[in-house]
């Protein structure tokens, strides 16, 4: 059957489908060779990286630092005898650490309190964040959620020798200024980010985090065990002082769009908007009530959830089932409890490369391309962890099915993570907001269930359900987002309620514009240069 009848049959022709017809895309529509060192969407993307580095040593670092604040007499430094299931060496943790700073009378529970408090300021700005980035611009909304936080790393040593509310207090504020980060940058991204090359260039850039979380605990450790400006002050200094740094680089060059940045190349700058179609600052409006019961938009947010509690008893509670149940000496084995992370980014990029190569090519829609990646990312993570409870006291085989699993937590960031961009460019900020407030309340409920289930009885027995738990879940985040997924853009997206719809079409043979409103001459007029 010819294109015409079969297009005249269905009425339009959607981006994905064109494509196929077309095949692979011709010199014209793929990325120019840009005069200079560098294109200023990588410049872009340089500094997201760094700035995402920055944030995620500032949140994760206290985690290491709040063991050299704490007073000897209130750490744990008996023997652990949580159980016998799996050999391991006599562990204690009477190594008493070299800074000098004050050190506080925290309790175990003090000091949860304290680790969690952040996550209550941070899931607070997730809609306001994309919202605000989304009206008014990403640039300074993400700049300003770095500086604020890096301000406040600044005084936590001040905080914290003021008391316990004090220090809660500023905890939770560096949340508020974190959180708009990542809408931000989503609201961002919707600008800048060519069609085809949305999800390296947000993975890129949103993967600073993973490396962030690599080398904090690392470098956290070494400056606590120091005398460097008396030890553990100094990792909140360091912290505070590069997001200083980076923010003037950031506010130098960055721009919230192409049209509105003054050193960016004519032939990059075309090469971006004849990509995406003009975008402008939405209105006021934000279409929530299309947003809240769009089928795709739920699939996303039901990810988000799932692969999110995975993510966060890999982050938080890990440690505690090597420590405890495998018996490994963490203080000695750093490097395995960050060895999963690394293996995670790694597969953040490639995954992201792999993913626009095959939308690029022709080979797969978008729709498909994030099913693919979502499915292969949730499956091998629920299966690598399924294999974790059978090859039980195994410690080296269990770190590696940990391992295994972080391939596919990398993989599926070039799904549902991304695909906000392929179904809602102009609201992505707003979207990845309400996804990530309801992916990180899991930073609450993944560290309670584990807490309920081992309190008292810290065995392999009780940590199978926790398994149980992760796997159940990765699975229910392939099924829905295969079934509710989408890679078009959604028409709620696409019309502004303020004025006539514009429907931007991009023929690949003359670089035109389409903006008819009416799809049956768009589809006549797109055919007829088919």
């Amino acid at each position: 059957m010819s294109s015409g009848t079969n297009a005249g049959r269905r009425g339009v022709i959607n981006d994905d489908e064109a494509t196929a017809l077309l095949g692979p895309l011709p010199h014209h529509a793929r990325s120019p060779n840009i005069p200079g060192c560098i294109a200023t969407r990588h410049v872009l993307v340089l500094l997201a990286f760094l700035g995402f580095l920055n944030v995620y040593m500032m949140r994760i670092n206290l985690s290491v630092a709040i063991v050299a604040m704490t007073d000897d007499n209130n750490k744990t430094i008996t023997p652990i005898h949580h159980n016998d299931e799996c050999p391991g060496p006599f562990l204690n943790s009477t190594k008493k650490p070299k800074s000098t700073a004050k050190t506080f009378p925290w309790d175990e529970d003090t000091q949860n309190q304290i680790l969690s408090s952040f996550f209550y300021g941070y899931i607070l700005t997730q809609i306001p964040g994309g919202w605000f980035a989304s009206r008014f611009g990403g640039k300074w909304i993400f700049g300003l959620g770095v500086l604020c936080t890096s301000f406040l790393s600044l005084l936590t040593p001040l905080a914290a020798s003021a008391g316990v509310g004090w220090f809660i207090a500023l905890r939770i504020l560096e949340g508020i200024g974190e959180g708009v980060t990542y809408p931000a940058m989503y609201a961002i991204m919707a600008h800048w980010a060519p069609k085809y090359e949305r999800s390296k260039m947000l993975i890129t850039a949103t993967s600073g985090g993973i490396f962030g979380t690599v080398i904090a605990n690392p470098i956290a450790g070494v400056m606590c065990d120091s005398n460097f400006l008396q030890g553990w002050p100094s990792v909140f200094y360091l912290s505070g002082a590069l997001g200083f740094i980076w923010f003037i680089f950031w506010a130098l060059l960055i721009h919230d769009t192409p049209a509105k940045h003054p050193r960016i190349s004519q032939e990059e700058r075309e090469y971006i908007e004849k990509s995406i179609g003009p975008r402008q600052m939405t209105s006021m409006h934000v279409p929530i009530v299309s947003i809240l019961t769009s089928v795709p938009v739920w699939g996303i947010i039901i990810s988000f959830f799932c692969t999110a509690f995975g993510g966060y008893i890999l982050l938080i509670d890990l440690p505690n089932y090597m420590k405890n149940v495998l018996k490994f000496d963490l203080s000695q084995s750093g490097f395995l409890s960050a060895l999963p992370f690394v293996i995670m980014w790694l597969f953040y990029i490639i995954g992201s490369f792999i993913a626009d190569f095959l939308r690029q090519k022709g080979y797969l829609s978008t729709v498909k391309t994030r099913k693919l990646f979502n499915s292969l990312g949730t499956l091998i993570a629920a299966l690598s962890i399924a294999m974790v409870i059978y090859v039980g006291c195994n410690k080296y085989l269990a770190v590696m099915f940990f391992c295994i699993s972080s391939i596919g937590s990398g993989l599926f960031q070039s799904g549902a993570t991304v695909n906000h961009l392929d179904i809602a460019p102009k609201y992505a900020g707003v979207i990845f907001g309400i996804a990530n407030m309801a992916g990180n309340s899991t930073g609450f409920l993944a560290p309670t269930i584990v807490g309920i289930l081992t309190e008292g009885n810290n065995t392999k027995d009780q940590w199978q359900i926790v398994f149980w738990i992760c796997c159940a879940l990765y699975l229910l985040s392939f099924v829905t987002f295969v079934l509710m997924a989408s890679g078009e853009e959604q028409p709620w997206a696409k019309n502004d309620p303020n004025g006539p719809v514009l429907d931007v079409n991009v023929d690949y043979n003359t670089s035109h514009v389409s903006d008819s409103d009416d799809p049956n001459e768009i589809s006549k007029d797109m055919l007829g240069k088919l």
